[in-house]
């Protein structure tokens, strides 16, 4: 498909792309200081381990629950307008983060940071698509993805100075002036893009809140929650029977007929289960095994989004010339190739070889299964299209998560002495200021070992579903280059 030269560009969609990459690296740096922050928590607040659960989980929730609902509605009445009230929310709700004193006060913060975040992510992605013409649009999103690998390894290294220098609420207090300029900007440089004549699916929306917000409760709780797993299920079960009769649903399901959509959509859910494997073993290694400090643990991971950062830009440019299929397999299996040096390495020098091949895998992974599923979506559902791509991603870190969580836990206990305290086998961070530091840091490589290994399993088998599932579509030609 050629794209017509004579085609009107906006001259600000170069601009607009940098309010929205704004807009996302502030959720994204968010999530990933907040875990620093554990610490200073539990000692100034006097919060419990529950509480400390619930205030990452509330968010989480609160945030996938509500991504699919958020889309169908600024694919209505707006999707800008969707972005800058996503934006209010989320500054707002940060500004109150600061102000609170007890644990449960937090949470609620913390959810209500999870609603702005529901509503600022599905419109990034979605204005991104209407702005852009599709032979430009791949450059776009390579452009995004790099933001949220870079915001995801640069948000210990922010969270660290913060931490270090001034008091926990100062993580949440950075938000407020970052949202306040996306909001300003959103307003000067954006138009305002919707669907004529898309209706409200309340009863979609009442199911797939309720589905997925039980579905992730069960995935990151890592139980065999009986009535929550069956809440999910019949919720998410109404909602497919509900939509597949709608004449307007709030979820196209015919487009999981589409290979390149059911293809792009799987190969994001395990390449995001890869990236939150990396964050979820590198991050205590760093620290415990190595010793380093939170600011230095974020910079040791800070080749990773480089060479992430470089080869979106270079599997950009091979977009012009090789297909989503072979570009998307390539890529995962670096990442898997990745995984294979961190599961036969010790030590940092090692490490970062396995690192820099993760990035380039996920670099040039990334924008070509975004493009394949995003080009599956027509626009007027580009909200709905954009949920869902940010769905699947957050299914896949949480899985990353309860998965490796639990592999990493059963092996470091297995790989610990019988005769230890019980607190040092279940936790390296417990083990150390027991005095169990050498036998712990050994426990938890041989964990890392194995995590790494199912981590290269997963890329692997994402690979092959990528090569097997996608269709070899004719990159897009590039046009003559238009003056801004």
């Amino acid at each position: 498909m050629r794209v017509n030269s004579n085609t009107v560009r906006d001259p600000r969609r170069w601009w607009i792309l940098v309010v929205l990459c704004l807009a996302l690296l502030v959720l994204v740096v968010d999530n990933t200081v907040l875990n620093l922050a554990i610490p200073s928590l539990t000692e100034e607040m006097g919060a419990t381990p529950s509480d400390i659960q619930w205030i990452i989980d509330a968010y989480v929730l609160a945030y996938a629950g509500l991504l699919l609902t958020s889309g169908s509605l600024s694919d209505k009445y707006g999707r800008r307008r969707f972005l800058i009230i996503g934006l209010v929310f989320f500054g707002g709700a940060s500004l109150l983060a600061v102000l609170v004193s007890e644990p449960w006060q937090l949470i609620g913060a913390r959810a209500l940071m999870g609603i702005g975040g529901s509503l600022v992510m599905p419109s990034t992605l979605s204005i991104l698509m209407t702005v852009f013409e599709e032979d430009e649009r791949r450059k776009a999103m390579a452009a995004w993805s790099a933001v949220a690998l870079v915001g995801l390894v640069s948000g210990p290294t922010v969270g660290g100075f913060m931490l270090e220098h001034y008091w926990w609420g100062s993580i949440f207090l950075l938000n407020v002036p970052i949202a306040a300029i996306a909001i300003l900007a959103a307003v000067v440089l954006m138009p305002e893009t919707r669907s004529a004549g898309r209706k409200i699916d309340p009863v979609g929306v009442v199911l797939s809140i309720v589905g997925l917000t039980a579905a992730v409760y069960v995935i990151i709780e890592r139980e065999w929650n009986i009535p929550v797993i069956a809440v999910a299920v019949l919720a998410l079960g109404a909602f497919v029977v509900w939509e597949r009769g709608r004449e307007q649903p709030m979820l196209p399901l015919h487009l999981f007929a589409d290979r390149n959509f059911s293809g792009a959509s799987f190969s994001i859910l395990l390449m995001s289960f890869g990236a939150g494997a990396v964050m979820l073993m590198l991050t205590q290694y760093l620290q415990y095994v190595l010793g380093y400090g939170e600011m230095q643990a974020g910079l040791a991971m800070l080749p990773y989004a480089v060479a992430a950062a470089l080869f979106n830009g270079v599997g950009a440019g091979l977009g012009q010339k090789v297909s989503n299929r072979v570009l998307v397999g390539a890529g995962l299996l670096l990442m898997a190739g990745g995984f294979v040096v961190m599961a036969m390495t010790t030590g940092y020098l090692p490490l970062l070889t396995g690192l820099v091949i993760m990035g380039m895998g996920g670099g040039l992974a990334g924008p070509s299964a975004y493009a394949s599923l995003m080009g599956a979506i027509p626009i007027d559902h580009a909200g709905v299209g954009s949920a869902l791509n940010d769905t699947v991603q957050q299914v896949g870190v949480a899985m990353s998560i309860a998965i490796l969580g639990s592999v990493l836990a059963g092996q470091y206990t297995a790989e610990m002495p019988a005769g230890l305290p019980a607190a040092a086998r279940e936790s390296i961070g417990a083990a150390h200021p027991m005095g169990y530091a050498e036998v712990a840091n050994e426990a938890f490589t041989s964990a890392m070992h194995l995590g790494s290994w199912v981590g290269a399993g997963f890329s692997v088998a994402a690979a092959l579903l990528a090569v097997i599932v996608l269709r070899p579509a004719k990159p897009v030609a590039a046009p003559e280059p238009v003056q801004v």
